[in-house]
């Protein structure tokens, strides 16, 4: 008996000894885990508890140390942080999906095709659609309205070329718009030809025709964002900066997000429309865990393949055509001159290099002294010399890898040898400023991340194509690719102390993935499939 007390005893000694498992709501264990945080760069375990990472580390250790609620075995897959797409449409890519789609036709032809059996199909009262990139075709012009107008003579048509910076419209809709031959309009062009409207209008002209688009619905605005949601969970995304967004689109978006009816996270960019401006100036920023509004969306010039992009020297495929700027020089320097006084960040659309010259010289005017503003260029598309020599850490280059590889084909014919040399240089613009958020541009570009990654890094097509990649000095290595889809991405919303690493503290947004994106043979890297996408540590796709 005596025996039996002592050895009892000692079982409640050894009992007490033992400190209690810590209660988390979940445990991932067996994956090859990249963190993105420097101090921990690997690991093969992680727990997660009220939504944030707790700890990480080895799986043993932490089965020792936490007892979790739900416990997920990765069977050795990859796993990283939940992906930022630094520059995008989301509300618009909702919306697009109910529009015609035209990306990837390879003639006018199959333009005309695809929107009359759209038109049979919906028979909608307004045509419009996206996705027109007449540098893909045979004949490298501008299409013209005429075809359009014999097909389609009582219904208003207007379909947008691939990077949102053209219009082609036929006569019906022109004629609504109140569009004529003497029509002028400022920052962009009607294009005429032998005295006649061809039906394209490229940048500021636009406004006219998308004036008297019928407006979706609620239901459609929100049917668009929840189809939208699901693309970017499949492809791994779990936050979106959306380049763009009217004060109804953003609070559709709250409303949506606080009834859990929407659970991605937003960085809303409000457009740059006087009325908008105004009314953010005098709330000032707003923030939940996840909608951030607190940036403008401003343009500066247009886009390259539609030559609105504004050039220091003419094109080098257009004689005397310098592109245009679609918001006057001094009209920005006035705007930035607010935005500096004001807790807002400024992100601004520049392609051109004249465009780039005076956004970043006019941001390093205004901001003087101010440190740590994180204004934002977006896109940086063809930068000069002068300008990546006055680069810093002050600001944020925002760039869309898949840009370089959907352009090179014909970026030489606008820019000449020389100068395009200076362009799609992301990794010449990571040395001058220390980091780089990534993003697509989508509905211009497709959404997948890993398309991303693969132009980042390879500078090639879907084909593999050039062979030897398209100017490799300005390729990302894979772990600068990663950090700007994730932790450089969130740095340049101001919220790398929230997401963008696995690291503990922050929000458990993680992704599985199927194939190891740092280790699989290249070709394989925009094949890359998501096993599963988790934000606040519950799966959501």
């Amino acid at each position: 008996m005596k025996n039996f007390v002592v050895a009892l005893s000692a079982l409640l000694f050894l009992a007490a000894c033992q400190t209690p498992k810590e209660k988390v709501d979940l445990l991932v264990h067996n994956a090859v885990v990249y963190t993105v945080d420097d101090t921990q760069p690997k690991a093969e375990a992680f727990v997660v508890k009220d939504g944030k990472f707790v700890a990480i580390g080895a799986g043993k250790t932490l089965k020792e140390s936490f007892e979790a609620t739900e416990v997920v075995d990765a069977q050795g897959k990859t796993i990283v942080p939940g992906l930022i797409d630094a520059h995008c449409h989301f509300y618009n890519l909702g919306l697009q999906l109910q529009k015609v789609d035209l990306t990837g036709t390879k003639s006018y032809q199959e333009v005309l095709d695809r929107i009359v059996a759209f038109q049979k199909e919906k028979n909608v009262p307004f045509i419009t659609g996206r996705g027109w990139d007449q540098n893909d075709w045979a004949i490298k012009e501008f299409p013209t309205k005429d075809k359009l107008d014999s097909l389609f003579p009582d219904t208003p048509v207007a379909v947008t070329r691939v990077d949102g910076h053209a219009y082609l419209a036929n006569q019906k809709a022109l004629d609504l718009a109140g569009i004529t031959v003497d029509t002028k309009v400022a920052g962009g062009e009607i294009v005429i030809q032998e005295g006649e409207l061809t039906g394209v209008l490229i940048d500021n002209p636009m406004a006219m025709v998308s004036a008297i688009i019928p407006q979706p619905s609620l239901q459609e605005q929100i049917n668009g964002l929840k189809e939208a949601e699901k693309i970017n969970f499949s492809y791994g995304l779990t936050t979106v900066d959306d380049a763009g967004l009217s004060p109804s689109a953003i609070a559709l978006i709250d409303s949506l997000q606080q009834n859990n009816e929407l659970q991605i996270r937003v960085y809303a960019m409000v457009s740059n429309v006087p009325a908008y401006v105004e009314q953010y100036l005098d709330e000032g920023p707003y923030k939940t865990e996840r909608l951030n509004v607190s940036s403008f969306k401003v343009y500066a010039d247009g886009a390259l393949g539609s030559r609105g992009a504004v050039l220091k020297a003419p094109y080098s495929d257009k004689e005397n055509h310098y592109g245009a700027m679609v918001i006057g020089v001094d009209q920005f320097k006035t705007l930035a001159q607010r935005l500096a006084k004001s807790p807002f960040q400024m992100n601004t659309h520049a392609i051109g290099d004249s465009a780039n010259a005076v956004v970043i010289n006019t941001y390093y005017d205004v901001l003087k002294d101010q440190k740590d503003r994180r204004w934002r260029v977006e896109h940086a598309q063809v930068v000069a010399p002068e300008e990546f020599e006055a680069l810093d850490d002050n600001l944020v280059m925002s760039v869309q890898p898949t840009h370089a590889t959907s352009d090179m084909y014909w970026a030489e014919d606008r820019l000449g040898e020389e100068r395009v040399q200076g362009a799609y240089a992301y990794k010449t613009l990571l040395d001058k400023t220390g980091k780089l958020a990534l993003g697509t541009d989508y509905p211009v570009e497709n959404v997948s991340p890993f398309y991303t990654f693969y132009a980042a890094v390879a500078r090639k097509d879907l084909e593999h194509y050039p062979e030897g990649g398209f100017q490799m000095k300005d390729a990302l290595t894979r772990e600068e690719a990663l950090k700007g889809m994730t932790l450089w991405a969130a740095y340049s919303n101001f919220e790398e102390k929230e997401k963008g690493s696995i690291t503990a503290g922050k929000l458990a947004d993680f992704v599985i993935l199927e194939q190891d994106m740092m280790t699989a043979p290249e070709q394989q890297l925009p094949n890359i499939k998501v096993n599963a996408t988790y934000l606040n540590g519950v799966k959501v796709y």
